[in-house]
């Protein structure tokens, strides 16, 4: 599923867009959610809380209050992962939009043409960095989670818990699934309830590692590969 943000503080901007994006997304029978944001302090605001849920937002660039490109600069100290599209009345803010890795620009009114070529160049980025992230799908929804900011995997009969360095994320299945989904070798296994990023490690222990301040068991079972797997990842970081 695709989960698109509209910021833009014109209201009829956001409906004309949303329109033609919902019918796009019929045409190609494509599953999207759509948020809709009146200001760029309610999308930051948002953004605090949800994080990883949206995987591309259009920003408009002349807004009152916080403009489109403040809001994108606050936005990416948080997310280098969220593709950011333009939409703007005036040709003169586009070159400012690489300055905070825009992915294209949008002029108003948006042209279905125009819209359609966008959404080319965002489905062949996501298609492309898909190896990069873990989807966590839960009852909330599909996170994009990049793979680099997950610290471990836990799990708790057929409760697994990602967390990273700034929030956690729970959904059922099982740690085996996990590992198999993942299919990475720099995903290291080291009890039966614990699954670690061997970059994330910063101690290797007898009987433990450590993340970060957190201790975590090696179990005599996965001991030896995984001894083996994190200092070896160690060595070449």
């Amino acid at each position: 599923m695709l989960r698109i943000g509209i910021c833009d503080d014109n209201i009829a901007a956001r409906l004309q867009l949303r329109s033609l994006l919902e019918q796009t997304f019929y045409a190609q029978q494509t599953e999207y959610q759509i948020y809709e944001f009146s200001s760029g302090e309610g999308v930051l605001h948002w953004f605090e809380k949800h994080e990883a849920e949206l995987d591309l937002l259009f920003l408009d660039i002349e807004m009152n209050g916080l403009d489109g490109m403040e809001t994108a600069r606050q936005i990416r100290r948080h997310s280098a992962e969220i593709l950011l599209v333009f939409v703007t009345g005036y040709s003169d803010y586009v070159f400012e939009g690489y300055e905070v890795g825009a992915l294209d620009y949008l002029m108003k009114p948006v042209q279905p043409d125009k819209l359609g070529k966008v959404l080319t160049r965002v489905f062949s980025h996501l298609y492309t960095s898909a190896n990069q992230f873990y989807l966590c799908r839960n009852q909330d929804g599909v996170y994009r989670i990049p793979r680099r900011d997950i610290l471990y995997f836990a799990s708790d009969r057929r409760l697994v818990l990602c967390v990273t360095a700034t929030r956690e994320y729970q959904f059922y299945s099982k740690l085996d699934a996990v590992q198999a989904e993942l299919d990475d070798p720099s995903f290291v296994r080291i009890h039966q309830r614990y699954l670690v990023r061997a970059g994330a490690v910063s101690f290797i222990g007898e009987n433990e590692v450590a993340i970060e301040d957190i201790r975590l068991p090696v179990s005599r079972s996965y001991k030896k590969d995984a001894i083996l797997a994190l200092t070896r990842a160690m060595l070449e970081g």
